[in-house]
């Protein structure tokens, strides 16, 4: 049982009770002094009514409509304690009140009182909540419940009524047994002798943490049970077989009509002060303290099993119903408590109850025996998904594990498995060494013995396992996936025999090895050996197929479907097995069968089944068991003769055309009937494919409607002109012979007929093998679009068709379409490598770049990898980096001609040096990236910084091509001036500080600690600023604060010109205006000076009101990263941010490399192409 929220809705008083309208359309809650009338359907309020000073604590309809709740006059009455709860009887005559002084007070509908009852606890148990059972037939399953052991069996059971002989309507609870007490003087007042004839009954819950059960006329049935919480609100369902509760625990509880707890239905924030179950339906509302509605509906699970012709399951909750499907028997088993698991095995039963297994045994060997009694008890809790019981143990299912018990309880065997047990069935064995067929969700199929500790495979399949059974001489197992396919397989070869769709459950018939039957769709299938479907309409699933019946269940209902037989009484002919033939045949069979039963025994010189036979169907015509004697003599023609005169012509054809006498055949039939005529023509083709005349063959098989065997035929000859022809004017239900067909085809290299027969017949699945054998990757694609599930058969072997034609990067593209993120990232990982290796570092930072991409996908993909896979982003992010700006220092030392200014080898040479981590990254050299900032400073005019260069190559092994040049300028630096060029040292846009260009804190201010922001390309610092959202902010409302059409301040400037004969100066005059509106973000870049701790910018929504669109940057992370957001201090300096990899450019630089590679030199994002 499983409780699902249907809506929930909140008032602004504590929910002190609600009641449904009979016809379970509306239910009014009283929420302080109001009632609230809301609609079940969908929650919606429907109209508050008003009409009380106070609070109103308890509500009810009556169900014979004495008061609606359009209805304005009530009527009232006085009582002498407060009333806590109410609850009428079924039929509106009586109407029971729940009193704060613990008296429960029995009134009629005019407000007499008739019943009072005392509770031992009184004004200390107050009654806080009663309701009646709804279905008066309860009482006579009390009056038998109440001496019961919890394994009696009742076989075929009906309680009777036992009346009630009291003599008084007023009773005193003591203790947990209830009691009668005569009053001490005749009670002359009137009373209603209908009282003690009514088998109403009361539930009564108290404060005193007990619930307990009344009669109409007040006396107790059974004990009081302890409830360990404060019950608020109880309730039946509609037809009495359940009890809600709810209380101080702060849940529902869901109990049985006799008190047992069964499960909890929802839990809460608050006390449940009322619970109500919807009529007629299962659907639950629930009212709490802090006034919160809820409505759930219950979902109830079948519990059940099945074996041979025995089937159990249970039924309310607590009790187990055996049923025998072959006499219709049935036995209850009553356990008193929550019935979890149920199992059956031959004379086995299993019941799992929540603190204990109870194992059975019948009293006998019959096997019609349905007395049951208990054999062992294991007194343990179990927590497990399926249960099987066998001879001498009980098998425990648990996700990946089973665990064998005895049935002492002590743990034998363990096995555990690689994927989810999805299905496990006993196939039979001696006892104590029973086999078990289990079946994974990986699509692995087994088989253990219960005295063996090691699991055979027997096979394993693409898809997860629904269903198994295995054929009755254990050669042939048949699976149901979670495609809903029924899948056949020869169990020593692994070979797949065939497959059928639209199949939910199947089941091999226990007393013939070829012939199954599957379920599914609201059909069922019967399927022989290799013959078509026959198919019948039906509700359920198959559970079991025993001779010529097949087992059909419906909910908890079994029926039983009489099939004939001659599907496999032809099967055993074929293999001559004759007295098994005869066997089948006593199951039920057509006259026709019988008499081709006849023939073939004959042939097989039987006699003795002949002769049964022709007993069995009553046949005495001497003639006819003659012609049949002539005929295995050699005279056939006075055998046609006999066959003639006793009326049987076709015989005589049978035996002409067995002998290929087709002349004498033609003339014996003449113009007779066209199916005797078709049988003739099959014969003589198969005499001319005998006699090497295989065209001949073709077109007479063909005629007679055998397309299996002219299509085998062609195939062998390879005439694909009639093949195709073949294929065209097959119908489509003709799966054989058009499989067979696309089959020779592709053999025969015709792949495009092949592609339209598979297409015909709706084979999909092979449709994209074929397309995928032949490379024909356009039309796969085309059908994977349309088809989805197909994706994984499509891109993986195109991804490795790619990679064997060295086109790597296409080959992980389509690893990642597929969904193989392992094998992408090791195409990417190997691609990295070789680009490193070969010196290809602009190519090697863009497959660091893609391997990030493909770690953030990862991330988002599977929470368990979230850690491990940002922390790969962020290191792989860093590699990429280093790598794209090492690229243009490799290829300065190595070219002879440089590409790029000396201005941005000077920036990628310092960006480099602050950014190298400890362990250089392989391939990067620190002498190529010190000479090139040595050459580059010393021609820029940073000759301290050239100097520093110099002397940290003197510590480094140099190459030799590098080693004149290094040694000449170590000299010529010498005579510079030992200080830097101003108009290179880098400045802090946010403190506007002026950086030394060697920092010994990498890529940030020395005096804030902000991090500087480069251009990808010239490696200038930005004039942008990274700020973070105040708490509370989400990225979604910091975008819409920020104002697209801000409008920037004016100055009010004032210019001045002054000109003498040497000069002319220009001198703007700021006015006090100008001065006066300071941008809010600028107020925020203020920081503590001097801080060895980094101070971000966090904005608030007033900052974020004042932004332009056009000044802030925005990088978009997918989930779980965080966006980042930049604003640029400098607007009329455009800045471009690529809308996939997001890097930062200089608008001029972008554009022209743009313009020079088509693409972002970073991402490799063609222009043309969409942002992510």
């Amino acid at each position: 049982m499983r409780a699902v929220l249907t809506w929930r809705d909140k008032a602004e008083h504590c929910i002190n009770d609600i009641a449904f309208k009979p016809d379970g359309t509306q239910l009014i809650l009283a929420a302080g002094n109001r009632l609230l009338v809301y609609d079940t359907s969908d929650g919606t309020l429907l109209q508050p009514l008003k009409g009380h000073k106070d609070t109103v604590y308890c509500v009810a309809y009556a169900k014979d409509g004495l008061w609606s709740p359009e209805q304005k006059s009530v009527s009232k009455h006085k009582s002498s304690s407060k009333i806590i709860c109410c609850s009428w009887t079924n039929d509106g005559q009586y109407l029971a009140l729940g009193m704060f002084n613990g008296i429960i007070s029995i009134r009629n509908k005019n407000g007499e009182e008739k019943v009072k009852i005392e509770r031992p606890g009184g004004s200390l148990s107050p009654i806080w909540s009663i309701c009646w059972n709804p279905s008066s037939r309860w009482e006579s399953f009390w009056m038998n419940r109440e001496n019961e052991d919890a394994e009696d069996v009742i076989v075929n059971r009906y309680f009777q009524e036992i009346p009630s002989t009291l003599k008084s309507a007023v009773y005193s609870s003591q203790g947990s047994e209830a009691e009668e007490e005569e009053p001490e003087e005749e009670d002359d007042s009137p009373r209603d002798d209908n009282l003690e004839e009514r088998n109403d009954i009361l539930a009564v819950a108290d404060w005193g943490q007990k619930i307990s059960f009344y009669q109409l006329s007040g006396k107790q049935i059974g004990k009081d049970r302890a409830l360990n919480f404060d019950p608020c609100c109880i309730s039946y369902f509609t037809k009495g077989e359940y009890i809600l509760l709810g209380g101080s625990d702060k849940q529902v509880s869901l109990f049985t009509k006799d008190g047992v707890r069964l499960g909890t239905v929802g839990e809460q924030n608050s006390w449940v002060w009322t619970c109500q179950v919807k009529p007629d339906s299962n659907y639950v509302v629930v009212g709490c303290q802090d006034g919160t509605i809820s409505f759930y509906q219950l979902i109830f699970s079948t519990v059940h099993g099945l074996y041979k012709d025995r089937y159990a399951y249970r039924d309310s909750m607590t009790d187990v119903i055996v049923q025998h499907l072959i006499t219709e028997q049935k036995v209850r088993i009553k356990c008193k408590e929550l019935v979890k698991k149920i199992a059956i095995y031959r004379n086995r039963l299993a019941i799992q109850l929540p603190e204990k297994i109870l194992i059975y045994e019948l009293y006998s060997e019959d096997s019609s025996d349905m007395h049951y009694r208990v054999k062992e008890k294991i007194i343990k809790k179990f927590e497990c998904n399926l249960l099987v019981v066998c001879a001498n143990h009980i098998i425990l299912c648990q996700e990946k594990r089973l665990q064998c018990l005895s049935f002492s309880g002590v743990k034998e065997r363990e096995w555990q498995m690689e994927s989810l047990i999805r299905y496990i069935k006993v196939i039979g064995g001696p006892p104590g060494r029973e086999g078990l067929l289990v079946g994974l969700k990986n699509g692995q199929i087994l088989k253990i013995f219960v005295d063996n500790l090691f699991a055979i495979i027997l096979l394993k399949q693409a898809t997860a396992v629904r269903c198994l059974d295995m054929s009755a001489s254990r050669k042939k197992l048949a699976v149901v996936d979670e495609n809903d396919t029924c899948l056949v397989y020869d169990i020593d070869t692994k070979e797949l025999l065939f497959q059928e769709p639209n199949a939910n459950s199947v089941a091999w018939n226990t007393q013939c090895e070829d012939m199954l039957c599957f379920s599914g769709g609201g059909y069922l299938n019967i399927k022989a050996s290799t013959f078509p479907v026959h198919r019948q309409k039906l509700q359920g699933f198959v559970v079991g197929y025993n001779g010529s019946k097949i087992f059909c269940l419906h909910v908890f209902s079994i029926s039983a479907v009489e099939v004939p037989q001659s599907a496999p009484m032809y099967q055993y002919l074929d293999r001559k097995l004759f007295k098994e033939a005869y066997q089948i045949a006593c199951l039920g069979v057509t006259d026709t069968d019988w008499r081709e039963l006849a023939m073939e025994a004959l042939e097989g010189l039987d006699f003795e089944t002949a002769k049964k036979e022709r007993k069995k169907r009553g046949e005495t015509n001497n003639d006819l068991f003659l012609a049949d004697v002539f005929s295995y003599q050699g005279k056939f023609h006075e055998a046609a003769k006999l066959y003639k005169r006793s009326g049987h012509e076709n015989l005589a054809l049978e035996m002409y055309t067995d002998l290929c006498m087709f002349e004498y055949a033609k003339d014996f039939l003449g113009s007779g009937d066209p199916k005797e005529t078709k049988m003739l023509i099959t014969k003589q083709a198969d005499w001319a494919r005998n006699i090497k005349e295989p065209k001949a063959a073709v077109e007479m098989y063909i005629s007679a409607g055998e397309h299996v065997k002219a299509i085998e035929i062609c195939g062998d000859h390879g005439w694909v002109d009639m093949l195709i022809d073949i294929a065209r004017k097959l119908d489509k239900a003709e799966r054989e012979p058009l499989l067979l067909c696309a089959t020779y085809l592709k053999k025969l290299d015709s792949p495009g007929y092949a592609a339209e027969t598979y297409l015909k017949m709706g084979d999909l699945k092979s449709l994209v093998q074929l397309h995928v054998e032949t490379q024909r990757w356009d039309e796969a694609f085309a059908l994977g679009e349309k088809h989805p599930e197909f994706k994984d058969d499509i891109y993986v072997p195109y991804a490795q068709w790619l990679a064997e034609n060295d086109r790597f990067e296409e080959a992980q593209k389509a690893f990642h379409k597929a969904g193989r993120q392992r094998e992408a990232v090791q195409v990417l990982e190997q691609l990295t490598n070789n680009a490193v290796a070969e010196s290809r570092f602009n190519d090697a930072a863009y497959y660091y770049w893609m391997l990030s991409m493909q770690c953030l996908d990862i991330a988002q993909a599977d929470r368990a990898q979230k850690d491990m896979m940002l922390g790969k982003f962020h290191h792989f992010q860093r590699l990429a980096e280093l790598y794209h700006g090492y690229h243009a220092i490799h290829r300065h030392t190595e070219d002879p001609f440089s590409v790029h200014r000396p201005e941005t080898l000077f920036n990628i040479s310092r960006f480099l040096l602050h950014s190298l981590p400890k362990d250089t990254p392989l391939g990067i050299s620190k002498v190529k990236i010190l000479f090139t900032l040595a050459k580059q400073s010393k021609a820029l005019g940073a000759y301290r910084l050239a100097r520093h260069a110099y002397d940290k190559l003197r510590g480094l092994y140099i190459p030799a091509r590098f080693q004149k040049s290094i040694e000449l300028g170590t000299l010529t630096i010498r005579a510079k001036p030992f200080h830097d060029s101003e108009e290179l040292v880098p400045l802090c846009y946010r403190c506007s500080t002026n950086n030394p260009l060697l920092n010994n804190l990498g890529n940030v201010c020395i005096n804030c600690r902000q991090p500087f922001i480069f251009s990808a390309s010239s490696y200038d610092v930005l004039h942008l600023v990274e700020f973070y959202l105040e708490e509370g902010i989400t990225d979604e409302e910091a975008i819409s604060l920020i104002d697209l059409e801000v409008p920037r301040p004016k100055q009010d400037n004032r210019q001045q010109e002054i000109a003498n004969s040497s000069s002319q100066i220009l001198r703007l005059v700021e006015t006090k205006d100008s001065m006066g509106d300071e941008d809010p973000f600028t107020a925020k870049l203020s920081f503590e000076q001097g801080g060895s701790e980094f101070v971000p910018v966090v904005v608030s929504r007033l900052v974020l009101r004042s932004m332009s669109r056009r000044d802030v940057l925005v990088k978009r992370w997918p989930p779980p990263l965080r966006w980042q957001y930049f604003r640029s201090l400098l607007p009329d300096a455009s800045i471009t941010m690529c809308p996939s990899c997001f890097q930062m450019f200089h608008s001029e630089d972008y554009e022209l490399l743009v313009l020079q590679h088509g693409c972002c030199p970073y991402c490799r994002r063609c222009k043309d192409d969409p942002g992510p």
